[in-house]
């Protein structure tokens, strides 16, 4: 079943929409799913409903209504693809770590206080593993998080367990980064990284272009062991 529904932001003074895809049974947990910068498009509904499929209750935060809502672009699209970009750059993403935590606190009310996780991409890999140092999630994902590397100050802070899928080939982040973030994360007892050869940066998007199959296939198998590890 799915739906949009509403969140209370954090201090109370607003409400903003997500996107809620509800198992068929009793949910074994609940899972929130950060966009990318082209807001809760049908590559992120899909994604939420995949979990539904799996017993999570998938919730998906509109983090751009601060800007304007209801935003869905096509990263196939150039024009789209420039206008995500631009919202990128003026996107408050303190705030938007805060709309993740009342989605959190939302998701653990509607599943009676259970366990709660998020996954990312793109600009919501990094915000998954802000979210791991920075809010009560007990376990995040995070898919090609853009600037990981600049967040290793914040790892100390990281008390459940992170999982990063890492495309070799990410134009968005260089060799030299991803050489960062390995030597500031291998050795962290929480945070384990997969490296895809070959691969280029939305190697796991639901449509389009971007999208590798067999690389997608696997990593998403690794994200489904390591929820049902974690989350139950």
């Amino acid at each position: 079943m799915t739906a949009m529904m509403t969140v209370e932001t954090l201090e109370g003074d607003a409400q903003f929409e997500a996107y809620c895809a509800k198992p068929a049974r009793t949910p074994r947990a609940a899972i929130v799913v950060i966009q990318e910068i082209f807001g809760v498009n049908a590559g992120i509904r899909r994604k939420c409903d995949t979990l539904a499929d799996a017993g999570y209750l998938a919730i998906a935060p509109d983090l751009f209504w601060r800007l304007r809502p209801g935003i869905q672009l096509d990263p196939d699209v150039p024009d789209q693809m420039q206008e995500a970009l631009g919202l990128m750059g003026r996107f408050d993403q303190d705030a938007g770590i805060r709309d993740i935590q009342a989605a959190i606190q939302t998701a653990r009310q509607m599943i009676g206080g259970g366990k709660v996780g998020v996954v990312g991409y793109c600009l919501g890999g990094r915000l998954a593993f802000m979210s791991a140092a920075r809010t009560d999630t007990d376990a995040s994902v995070g898919y090609y998080g853009v600037g990981i590397d600049t967040l290793l100050g914040e790892k100390n802070a990281i008390a459940h367990p992170v999982l990063l899928h890492v495309p070799e080939e990410d134009h968005f982040v260089d060799k030299d980064a991803q050489a960062r973030m390995h030597a500031g994360l291998d050795d962290h007892p929480k945070v384990s990284l997969y490296d895809y050869p070959g691969e280029d940066h939305g190697f796991a998007a639901e449509f389009g272009a971007r999208r590798s199959e067999t690389a997608a296939r696997l990593a998403d198998e690794r994200t489904s062991a390591f929820f049902a590890e974690h989350l139950g």
